[in-house]
């Protein structure tokens, strides 16, 4: 009998032995998946509604650091040298994204959950602002949420907590403001919270005794959310805000400089130093420089730079006069860059995208746009969110580019088509890294001189204003977190060298304290694809295609730069 088990287990030896790798691969990212899609399910409290939003326990980070070491070690027991080229890909992404997680996890990140534009509770808000309950279920679910954020929030709180203990906090100087992003939330009727407005129009599925019972439950519910809201108010007020940190770079906190060189890697996708990515900034802000100057000369001003930028800061006519019209002007450009997209892409996304302002809970420490994306199974479309907040600081001169960027051909083209992509693991219709969104997002606001706008001299000068604006990116953020620069030197950076508003140069200065290394991707990734499409026109010659080429940067959807340079290598070889 011992024998016959010992042969068995010879044979299990040999089938697992000769597993192929990419049966190995498929089994690891299978195993992935599962843990991705039961996340909120492996981290509920209990089955009766508490714990809906999800465990964010200390324990629950370990228990996924852990999670993650053991999938790193399978995978990088898969011979890559046997895949595919498409498997190639599936194997580096994975393990790009799991050792950010491990890597996140051993600098404690995970106790500084709070950024100078968002937030644990802001995405909450958000989530329960977007909902759109259809039945009964739905608003029972809705009901759980509001009842489950005071143990939500509490979780929180006892991360923060913690890194107050061993010195991993945000700057002080980021919080100016900032209450304005929890305590409207705060109510001492659920008639004032803006949660209450889904119990006063149900569906008509729903009958009225029903709607009369959710409502009742709904109230109470939401002063239970209300109370999430006032004990991390409470903290904030007099436990967070006391330690946060005087000092604005991540260097001043616990093991800060090498958390910072890491984030500088993950954030480039490549192997940079800090000192070549704040070299390349200078470079390229002279660079733009000179030729700002030129158009500057174009517009006929006769003053000097300086007083350039502050006609365009003041001057009325470049200020949209009331909300509407900055959404009205907005939208007719998305339009007109919507007419243009054939004639520079094969392959345009099934999903639309709409144009709204940003919500007002967070507008005043909010960017100038942003995109909002959408799942396909949401049923709802991507938007291209333009901030209304305090028109003067928005000038019309950058909306041409601002609206490439955020909406098409930039961040909703790229992100609709990722949605699409066929044959590929579902994390990877998912996956977004900065490097190759937010790069091609500045590349397309490149690309807008082609499909013809930036006709006028002014909007020119915005169009370089916001890719002087990106190369700035990389001077501040450096300089900030590495070089030990303050809040108001990266504010007068950006003031002197960009026509941004005062306002824009503030709250983005506060993003690049609060959110390290993020900022340094824009450039980095465009300069990369810029590269990668001179390398191709110029083998090419005749034989290049703009939409061919366009086509190939966005097949394999998001992707490191360093494989998007062996994918278009691919794609001249297969031109050849």
């Amino acid at each position: 009998m011992k024998k016959t088990f010992i042969i068995f287990l010879s044979i299990v030896s040999v089938i697992v032995n000769a597993q192929k790798p990419s049966e190995q691969l498929n089994r690891i990212i299978s195993e992935y998946e599962n843990n991705q899609r039961n996340s909120f399910g492996n981290r509920q409290i209990d089955s009766l509604g508490t714990g809906i939003l999800g465990d964010v326990s200390l324990e629950s980070y370990q228990k996924s650091y852990d999670f993650y070491k053991s999938l790193l070690t399978k995978l990088n027991g898969v011979d890559a040298s046997k895949l595919t080229r498409s498997e190639y890909i599936n194997l580096e992404l994975l393990k790009f994204v799991i050792e950010e997680q491990t890597n996140n996890f051993e600098f404690d990140a995970h106790l500084n959950p709070l950024l100078a534009d968002a937030g644990f509770h802001m995405s909450y808000a958000g989530m329960m602002r977007n909902a759109s309950p259809q039945n009964v279920q739905d608003y029972k679910r809705y009901i759980q949420r509001l009842r489950d954020f005071p143990r939500y929030a509490k979780q929180y709180i006892d991360l923060m907590r913690l890194g107050i203990k061993k010195g991993i906090v945000q700057a002080r100087v980021i919080f100016d403001g900032y209450e304005t992003t929890y305590k409207p939330y705060i109510v001492d009727s659920p008639e004032k919270s803006e949660f209450f407005k889904l119990f006063t129009k149900f569906p008509s599925s729903i009958d009225a005794t029903t709607q009369q019972k959710l409502t009742v439950e709904g109230k109470a519910a939401i002063m239970e959310s209300s109370r999430g809201f006032k004990l991390f108010s409470d903290f904030m007020d007099n436990e967070y805000l006391p330690a946060a940190r005087k000092k604005e770079g991540i260097s001043n906190c616990t093991n800060g400089e090498a958390y910072y060189e890491m984030l500088v890697r993950y954030y480039s996708t490549m192997q940079m130093t800090v000192e070549e990515v704040h070299k390349k900034g200078l470079e390229e802000v002279a660079r733009i420089r000179k030729e700002m100057e030129e158009v500057k000369a174009q517009t006929g001003f006769k003053g000097d730079f300086k007083e350039f930028l502050h006609f365009l800061r003041t001057d009325p006519q470049f200020y949209a006069k009331t909300p509407l019209e900055l959404l009205k002007e907005a939208s007719y450009i998305a339009k007109q860059v919507d007419g243009k997209l054939p004639a520079y892409f094969g392959k345009l996304p099934r999903q639309s995208y709409g144009v709204e302002p940003v919500p007002d809970a967070i507008a005043p420490k909010y960017t100038g746009g942003r995109y909002s994306p959408a799942s396909p199974e949401s049923h709802r479309a991507g938007h291209y969110w333009v901030n209304t907040y305090n028109l003067p600081s928005r000038p019309l001169y950058n909306l041409e580019a601002l609206t490439l960027h955020e909406a098409v051909p930039g961040h909703h083209l790229q992100m609709a088509l990722n949605y699409e992509l066929e044959n590929v693991p579902n994390f990877r219709k998912r996956l977004y890294l900065s490097a190759y969104g937010e790069g091609w997002a500045l590349y397309t606001e490149h690309l807008g001189e082609e499909m013809g706008f930036y006709k006028n001299p002014y909007s020119k000068f915005g169009k370089l204003t916001y890719e002087m604006w990106r190369a700035c990116r990389l001077v501040v953020d450096t300089g900030i977190h590495a070089y030990g620069w303050t809040r108001q030197q990266s504010i007068d950076y950006l003031t002197n060298n960009t026509a941004l508003s005062i306002h824009e140069c503030t709250t983005e200065t506060d993003r690049y304290i609060s959110w390290p290394g993020q900022a340094l991707s824009y450039k980095i990734g465009e300069l990369k694809i810029r590269e990668l499409r001179k390398k191709a026109e110029s083998e090419l010659g005749a034989k290049f295609n703009i939409r061919e080429f366009h086509d190939a940067i966005l097949s394999e959807g998001t992707v490191t730069l360093p494989l998007l340079e062996k994918i278009i290598e691919d794609y001249i070889k297969s031109k050849k």
